[in-house]
């Protein structure tokens, strides 16, 4: 009966995918938890309930969800918001968990409506800074604890009270939070069997226990943990006083979107891992049905996971039984081991998540700040700055309308040609361009050729990289018609890099034609030229690239 519904071929990979996803996800979640400002329980909570929900409706069969940083940053100022607007926590509940139930059920809506399909026209810049500022508010946040110290509500209080870090901190925390960083980035040379951020978490725990640190607060620990099934926290949620309403709507907004791009975003991962296609809207539904369950037992939410995910499938997981299995170990956790995670030191929680924001920061697109287009370099630094030391709203908001208007006004300077957007052609359907016939004709088999009309910016490049996709495998050499293209940003440079990453993984070799200035700067910048595409690639006109195919490959 059940094989209708499930292939047991699978099972042994899902169980050991999901043990693993489970065990990498544990001190995470805690440490997101903590981070929320609602403990480690809300974290265990968040990690159970979207791990468990988003896996069974989700779109994503490999896909495990949970707490992430960028959601528990976004929570944490949420629920600092509503501590300050209410005076206590007790008052700050209602609002704080509607919000979470709000989030979710956006995100159900967006996939109802198919909003997946339009995430993918974020601009890059503004994603990237957005990213960066979250990693950077994580490190920032976590200095005082991982120091032994209370810690602070925002990251422009760290820095007005930043010099009594060194009259005040715990010395002992300090060595327990430096042990767990070391373990972290140490022992995956060691062996890369057993999750590092795992035995970072027991042992640095284990070390502080023995040594009787736990003891009368010497090092601040998480403390006692609620025992058993959780309980609905639903008192007060139709009695919020209608002046909060605001602030609910802007947080949940936030939160559906950042859950949806996060997800979506590791589900392209998982695609590329296993070969499979992901259903988004379906995938929105889940995470969302997942988030409105955790909101009312009062966990934070979550998304998709991508470290659990990439273990997860590494392990062997390949069904969405994996993902369920992932949630319910840690709901195995929590029934049985939450005394002994009482004693865990904050600042080993510190020392986890530290190395967690630094992975979060964009790297590449920082690196690529003084090259790439100066409107893009700006976007980035602003919503960076803004999600840092500001609103996380407003960050965003700023960004998108910000990209929106550069773009404008450097397509209004390009000209009507740099207005013609929206079309990628090639022989898939259309006819060779006149000087392409007899080439074609002779060699459709192996010669594939694209042809771009107008900028390749941040609301064109999905479109782009879905055609990429759709060239054939038993396709040689693909050219890329650049005549028309005037200018690229941020978004287009790094869609065609990923774009030739992938062909070469294919085995197509890319050779790009009538290459302008802008275009051919910028690609030089970031080193796609010569890295990626050597210069005996680029061809001043296709007739080159012809004789090129012919004499060099023996077409």
């Amino acid at each position: 009966m059940l094989s209708k519904y499930y292939d047991f071929k699978y099972f042994k990979g899902d169980l050991t995918g999901g043990l693993v996803a489970g065990v990498v996800a544990l001190p995470l979640a805690l440490a997101f938890g903590v981070q929320s400002g609602l403990g480690a329980i809300a974290g265990l909570y968040g990690a159970i309930a979207v791990g468990v929900f988003a896996a069974i409706f989700g779109g994503t069969a490999t896909q495990a969800s949970g707490p992430t940083g960028p959601m528990t940053v976004v929570s944490a100022a949420l629920v600092a918001s509503a501590y300050e607007i209410t005076g206590s926590m007790e008052a700050a509940m209602p609002i704080i968990i509607l919000t979470f139930l709000l989030g979710g059920i956006f995100q159900i809506v967006f996939g109802f409506l198919n909003i997946a399909s339009y995430v993918k026209y974020f601009p890059y810049p503004v994603v990237s800074g957005f990213m960066s500022g979250v990693g950077l508010i994580i490190i920032i946040l976590q200095i005082f604890p991982f120091a032994g110290l209370d810690p602070s509500k925002s990251t422009m209080d760290v820095i007005y009270n930043f010099p009594s870090l060194f009259s005040d901190f715990n010395w002992r925390a300090l060595a327990l939070g430096g042990l767990t960083v070391v373990i972290y980035y140490v022992f995956p040379f060691v062996t890369k069997a057993i999750p590092s951020a795992l035995v970072a978490l027991i042992v640095a725990s284990l070390v502080g226990y023995f040594l009787g640190w736990h003891l009368d607060n010497i090092v601040p620990i998480i403390g006692e943990i609620p025992s058993g099934l959780p309980s609905l926290q639903i008192d007060g949620l139709f009695s919020v006083d209608a002046k909060h309403y605001m602030l609910i709507g802007e947080y949940a907004t936030v939160l559906a979107i950042l859950g949806s791009i996060d997800s979506l975003l590791t589900s392209v991962i998982a695609d590329n891992m296993t070969k499979t296609k992901h259903n988004s809207n379906r995938e929105l539904i889940g995470q969302g049905i997942g988030n409105a369950i955790a909101a009312i037992f009062g966990g934070i939410p979550g998304a998709g996971a991508t470290k659990g995910t990439v273990v997860n499938i590494n392990s062997g997981g390949r069904t969405r039984v994996s993902g369920t299995i992932h949630g319910l170990v840690l709901l195995a956790v929590l029934l049985g081991l939450e005394k002994l995670a009482g004693f865990i030191p904050l600042s080993v929680l510190a020392g986890l998540l530290i190395p967690i924001g630094f992975k979060i920061i964009d790297t590449k697109g920082l690196k690529h700040l003084l090259v790439v287009p100066r409107a893009d370099a700006f976007v980035l630094v602003l919503v960076l700055m803004v999600t840092t030391f500001g609103s996380l709203i407003q960050a965003v908001g700023m960004g998108l309308l910000l990209a929106c208007l550069l773009f404008m006004k450097r397509s209004s300077d390009i000209g009507e040609e740099g207005m013609e957007v929206g079309t990628l052609a090639g022989f898939d359907g259309e006819k060779p361009w006149q000087d392409e016939v007899e080439f074609y004709e002779a060699h459709k088999d192996k010669v594939y050729i694209k042809h771009l009309y107008g900028p390749l910016f941040f609301g064109f490049t999905s479109h782009f990289q879905n055609e990429i996709k759709n060239i054939p495998d038993q396709v040689k050499s693909l050219i890329i018609r650049m005549d028309r293209v005037p200018y690229i940003d941020q978004s287009g440079l790094y869609a065609l890099e990923n774009a030739v990453l992938d062909l070469e993984q294919r085995g197509i070799q890319v050779l790009l034609t009538a290459v302008q200035e802008q275009p051919k700067d910028k690609l030089v910048s970031i080193d796609i030229v010569p890295d990626l595409i050597s210069e005996a690639h680029i061809f001043n006109n296709i007739n080159d690239a012809f004789d090129h195919l012919e004499n060099k490959l023996k077409l």
